[in-house]
């Protein structure tokens, strides 16, 4: 199975997504996700003009070792534009072995360990009667998992909440589904760390109220708290029991989550902006986390995530795969072939897209009762509408970022 030929592919249908597409000589096609929000065509052009001439003529059958070839012969490794290649390569070859064996890729993994996957949707709001209805509706799509995200008074725009603008383009997209603004400069929201963490508490508190101690309920910090004020939010939040706590502080420091984990018992997520099982390696070893929240697209493909999950597994950590929108339907559905096979399943996050991206990417998997499956269609499931696709040619857009009251750049 000689590949014969190698496309980028950049659409935007609700958003901008970068495609690969793998054909081999005797016409099985792959897809792969090299989706990097916000900087694309960094991505497009080390696929473009790096790793496509190496694949023609290459054996599309050698999974592993095309994938230790792009990784260790560029010398300079690691890095999300890098593995957001590597990774694309990676699932198009798995989706090309899937065709050639007329299999779901998750029989190739090994087979399902479960019959479906369990995924939380975000709910939002600026104020308790927004979140109480985006809860609601929420639980009327079938979600049996929330993660609340909430307004804080006298802050303007904060991630994640879906009725803020959005300014893409598209006055149906929710902000948390597109939180990257179209045009030549990334948007500027406030930030205030105090004002977070004393309001946060009393907002679970009312959601606990209103909706009682069995809905699992999720957080994410974003990045923007400093290990102490971590520490103190899960802390106190540990009356409320979240099912994790996901990115309390900036997840470059690992040593950080050590003194988080001293003064909590709330779990812990953490990992969407890693790239490779080292960003893992410790807080795995040390029992720091309790989710591994790395993503198919950004960690090189399914080969490499899935050895850091079976890693993960020798100490009772799970997986909490990345899933939102700028995952494309490719990524998506990898993820859950992923997690359909490993052991140490804990959650996979799912946002659904747009009507447009639905139309550019053709898929096979379901959503029922609360839980995925991606479908048993030879392959990874899904198909790239190619006329639909040219439709939408890139935006450029920028994710927001956040300033304090002094003005200073903050994590956003």
């Amino acid at each position: 199975m000689k590949i014969a030929k190698a496309e980028v592919i950049v659409t935007s249908p609700d958003r901008n997504f970068v495609t690969l597409k793998l054909t081999t000589e005797d016409g099985l096609t792959g897809l792969g996700d090299a989706t990097l929000n916000g900087r694309e065509l960094a991505v497009v052009s080390y696929l473009k003009d790096h790793v496509a001439p190496l694949l023609i003529g290459s054996d599309a059958s050698r999974i592993e070792d095309t994938w230790q070839f792009l990784y260790r012969s560029a010398y300079w490794r690691r890095g999300p534009v890098t593995m957001a290649s590597i990774a694309a390569v990676d699932m198009s070859l798995w989706d090309i072995k899937g065709k050639a064996a007329g299999m779901p890729v998750y029989q190739l993994l090994g087979g399902a360990s479960r019959s479906g996957l369990m995924a939380y949707g975000h709910a939002s709001g600026k104020e308790l009667p927004e979140i109480f209805d985006s809860i609601r509706a929420h639980l009327e799509q079938g979600y049996r998992s929330i993660r609340v995200q909430t307004g804080v008074p006298g802050l303007k725009a904060i991630y994640g909440i879906a009725s803020q603008a959005a300014d893409t383009g598209d006055a149906d997209l929710r902000y948390d589904h597109e939180p990257a603004r179209r045009g030549a400069k990334p948007t500027e929201e406030d930030w205030d760390t105090r004002a977070y963490l004393k309001h946060l508490p009393g907002v679970f508190e009312a959601v606990r109220n209103e909706f009682g101690p069995d809905l699992p309920l999720l957080h994410d910090g974003h990045h923007r708290m400093t290990p102490i004020q971590a520490a103190k939010l899960g802390k106190s939040l540990e009356p409320y029991d979240l099912f994790w706590l996901e990115d309390c502080t900036p997840a470059e420091n690992q040593e950080a989550l050590r003194l988080v984990r001293q003064h909590t018992t709330t779990p812990l997520a953490i990992g969407e902006i890693f790239n490779t099982v080292w960003d893992f390696k410790d807080l795995i070893r040390d029992q720091l986390i309790d989710y591994v929240r790395g993503a198919v697209t950004h960690m090189g493909g399914i080969s490499p995530l899935k050895k850091t999950l079976e890693y993960a597994a020798q100490y009772q950590i799970k997986s909490g795969m990345h899933g939102p929108t700028d995952i494309s339907p490719v990524g998506m559905a990898a993820a859950m072939h992923l997690g359909l096979s490993i052991h140490n399943f804990g959650i996979q996050e799912y946002m659904k897209h747009g009507q447009k991206t639905d139309q550019v990417f053709e898929q096979s998997f379901t959503w029922e009762n609360g839980m995925l499956h991606p479908g048993d269609k030879p392959g990874l499931g899904v198909e790239l509408n190619q006329d639909e696709a040219g439709k939408y040619p890139y935006e450029q857009a920028y994710l927001p970022y956040n300033r304090l009251a002094d003005g200073t750049v903050h994590d956003w």
